[in-house]
């Protein structure tokens, strides 16, 4: 038997395939009885630091974390200054002190790194530059509820890949078993290392990825078609090119045409309506973005429940734990 370890939630695959299914299942526990879990209860207190705009992040760990029988401690990282005015690791020693887990909001994923590596407590990734994982484990459970199991469904992901919703998308999916198309221009395909990454696991799980650079092909008889916003936090001067660039990559309803007739549309928000997305597709019938937004707190709460078990599994052997 393995010596339990503290555990952190920084990447999609942080979880293996059965943990990651393990806590899709324990979401949708929850889902169904907010209250009937509460590791929090106390109440203990989750350090929740945003760096950078949010509202469901905000929301959803604010409303979580209660649920849980906790309590949500709100960092405004700007104020706060993490990494100018002290250090992450310092940063991480003292909340780590202070709450039961840290979830954090923040730009380049070594950051995050350096605050697990030093908290002594859980640390989950709300959103770095590089990857959003709890977004696509609210992802994963939206498509379960409206399609069934997720394994041997083909995801199709239109848009800009170089980034954190690419990148999760084929690590997550692929971890769920899932065929991920991803289309993306040149230039703006996914990290050739992780999409490496997420071929390995396919290779273990059933699921596999493919890199296109033709919508209509990585759309074609998908059961899932998402998107995401052409200009990411951090490229607002990059507007105007971004959005010749993207032109052709809308999710529109002549390319979800191609798809399966069953088909399911995501999108992690915030939306612009004209942009990545039509108005008819996004308050269209196959739509489940609404559903998608309320997940994400049914997800987060379990994620945190199972780092806290986690956490006090470690705790109790002698010599580790936070």
């Amino acid at each position: 038997m393995s010596t339990p370890v503290l555990r952190h939630f920084l990447r999609d695959d942080d979880l293996s395939p059965t943990e990651q299914a393990d806590v899709l299942a324990l979401a949708a526990k929850m889902k169904a009885h907010p209250f009937a879990v509460r590791p929090l209860e106390g109440p203990r207190t989750v350090a929740v630091i945003s760096d950078k705009p949010t509202l469901r992040t905000q929301a959803s760990f604010a409303a979580g974390i209660a649920e849980l029988g906790g309590y949500p401690m709100m960092v405004d990282g700007k104020l706060a200054q993490i990494g100018t005015r002290e250090s992450v690791e310092d940063t991480a020693r003292v909340l780590g002190r202070q709450a039961a887990a840290i979830v954090w909001r923040t730009g380049d994923q070594s950051r995050i790194a350096a605050m697990a590596a030093h908290a002594g407590v859980p640390v989950v990734n709300s959103l770095t530059d590089q990857f959003h994982p709890c977004q696509t484990l609210a992802d994963l459970l939206t498509i379960t509820e409206h399609l069934g199991p997720v394994a041997g469904r083909t995801l199709a992901f239109v848009g800009d890949a170089a980034c954190n919703m690419g990148h999760s998308y084929v690590l997550a999916g692929t971890l769920a078993g899932m065929h991920v198309r991803v289309a993306a221009p040149d230039g703006y395909a996914p990290d050739p290392a992780i999409v490496a990454r997420a071929a390995e696991i396919g290779r273990e799980t059933g699921g596999s990825v493919e890199v296109h650079t033709d919508p209509a092909a990585a759309v074609a008889g998908a059961d899932v078609v998402a998107t995401d916003t052409w200009v990411s936090m951090g490229s607002e001067d990059q507007a105007a090119e971004r959005e010749q660039v993207f032109a052709s990559y809308q999710v529109d309803q002549e390319l979800l045409d191609r798809a399966s007739d069953q088909v399911i549309v995501l999108h992690c928000l915030p939306a612009y309506r004209g942009k990545e997305i039509t108005a008819e597709v996004l308050d269209g019938p196959r739509s489940v973005i609404w559903d998608q937004a309320e997940n994400r707190r049914h997800v987060q709460k379990a994620v945190l429940a199972w780092l806290l078990a986690h956490a006090a599994d470690a705790a109790a052997q002698p010599g580790e734990g936070p």
